[in-house]
């Protein structure tokens, strides 16, 4: 099929370079010249795995960028939407560039063709659309619209795309419904898995994968509960593991317990400084105003969205602790990022910790492996940060070094050498990178998450005696 999918952000990218992956032809469109040059050279505008791959095997030939929506949608019998809608002022999904984007559609489109939202949408949003492709179709063409939501993570989005728990097809019409089906063939009849140049398939994949079709009311809330659940069982986790440091447990433990359950699993069950990123945080506003709108108070959103914000104070007042006095201190910090496997840094609590810490008048020495570009412009040009090339770079003459971000790099660290770098061997982990055990062994003053203080200093003896004997 020939497909068009306007906006080139982490979804629309990763959208167009996988459907030219299953076999179709894609035309990504968007009015950033500068980006749409950047991927015409070939290159991946954003940090993802697999990425620049599908880039090279089928820029060019199945798949094509374009600043042009008029030419990018005439040709296409299917049209993906995936612009950004952030939210307003009262919470509200701000949907005025999907308007826009459907206003030039119903202008250039030709023939019939399906309208497909991947944005993440208030329920309802579908109705709009088709009014304002009714509006603004000066053509008489016939416009079908759909929603097809995405539930990709930043960091392994064309593997959640290639190998999806399940294929959404928010559709009120049988045409609709066909159409997207037969697109998602490959990948619905397992034939695409089966091909020799396939991308490798995940450990946790269910083959084939499983399409849910539905109203397109229901699609879009399908995406906005899911992203407030999984929200929730962060906030959750969170929170429990804030009560196991004032209990002497020891979260890990309690994760493997709980998770181990089959009616939960342990996805999503894992502690730390919170959410980020740009789903979670704005999925959460998004839906509190959706249910305020129609009449029922979700007061659960507002407590996930208050844990949330609590840890991020909670992990600066562990980091007081642990020097008495932050002004002046030195620290290192690892991670920019709002989780491992991206470069995003939107609504990153990395950032957030790091502002905090910057206005209590640290000096920071940062370090990611990939998202050290995007955090710059985060920050004030005169703020007292400074970003370096590795980790040992951060760790020079720091006072204290903090994990905010789960980068497998920073597991595999080095512990002797990054002591030897530090001015004092107290490590804050925000994100339980490291074992008590290796931080003891290595003589590390180490605070982590749901652990109390009572415990790391029993690993503490415990390597004492050890080395002693």
């Amino acid at each position: 099929m020939q497909v068009a999918v306007v906006g080139s952000g982490y979804v629309g990218l990763v959208a167009a370079a996988c459907l030219a992956e299953i076999g179709h032809s894609a035309v990504c469109i968007d009015n950033d010249s500068e980006k749409i040059r950047a991927l015409q050279r070939g290159e991946a505008v954003i940090h993802e795995e697999y990425l620049p791959v599908l880039l090279e095997r089928h820029g060019g030939r199945r798949l094509h960028f374009t600043t042009s929506l008029a030419d990018g949608v005439r040709s296409s019998s299917i049209i993906f939407v995936a612009v950004g809608t952030p939210p307003s002022e009262t919470g509200d999904a701000d949907v005025s560039s999907l308007e826009s984007v459907c206003v030039e559609i119903a202008r250039h489109a030709e023939g019939s063709q399906l309208i497909v939202v991947k944005s993440t949408v208030p329920a309802g949003t579908n109705q709009w659309i088709r009014r304002v492709l009714h509006r603004n179709n000066g053509n008489g063409h016939r416009f079908d619209v759909a929603s097809n939501p995405e539930f990709l993570r930043e960091g392994t989005a064309v593997t959640d795309f290639l190998y999806p728990d399940r294929i959404v097809l928010g559709c009120d019409t049988e045409t609709g419904a066909a159409l997207l089906n037969e697109l998602y063939r490959p990948l619905l009849d397992g034939s695409y898995a089966a091909g020799d140049e396939a991308v490798p398939v995940p450990d946790c994949a269910v083959l084939p994968a499983r399409a849910i079709v539905t109203s397109s009311a229901s699609a879009e809330l399908i995406k906005q509960a899911s992203n407030a659940y999984l929200a929730m069982k962060i906030s959750f986790i969170n929170a429990v593991a804030n009560i196991c440091e004032a209990g002497d447990a020891d979260i890990e433990e309690v994760v493997e317990g709980i998770g181990s359950d089959r009616r939960i699993g342990s996805r999503f069950l894992k502690p730390g400084i919170g959410y980020g990123g740009s789903c979670f945080p704005k999925d959460l506003l998004s839906f509190r105003a959706v249910s305020r709108e129609l009449g029922y108070d979700f007061r659960m959103l507002d407590e996930v969205m208050r844990i949330n914000e609590d840890q991020r104070r909670r992990f600066v007042g562990k980091v007081r602790r642990a020097l008495w006095t932050l002004k002046g201190k030195r620290l290192a910090v690892l991670g920019l990022a709002f989780k491992g496997g991206t470069d995003d840094v939107r609504e990153s609590p990395a950032i957030a910790v790091i502002r905090s810490l910057l206005h209590e008048g640290c000096e920071i020495a940062a370090y990611d492996p990939a998202a050290t570009a995007r955090a710059r412009t985060a920050f004030d040009p005169k703020a007292a940060i400074r970003f370096v090339e590795s980790a040992y770079d951060a760790a020079q003459g720091a006072d204290a070094l903090l994990v905010l971000t789960e980068w497998e790099e920073f597991a595999a660290l080095d512990l002797q050498r990054l002591r030897a770098q530090m001015r004092h061997a107290i490590v804050v982990d925000g994100r339980n990178v490291f074992s008590p055990e290796s931080m003891a062994k290595a003589g590390f003053q180490y605070i982590s998450t749901g652990r109390s203080e009572k415990m790391q200093d029993a690993h503490n003896v415990i390597q004492s005696t050890d080395a002693a004997a």
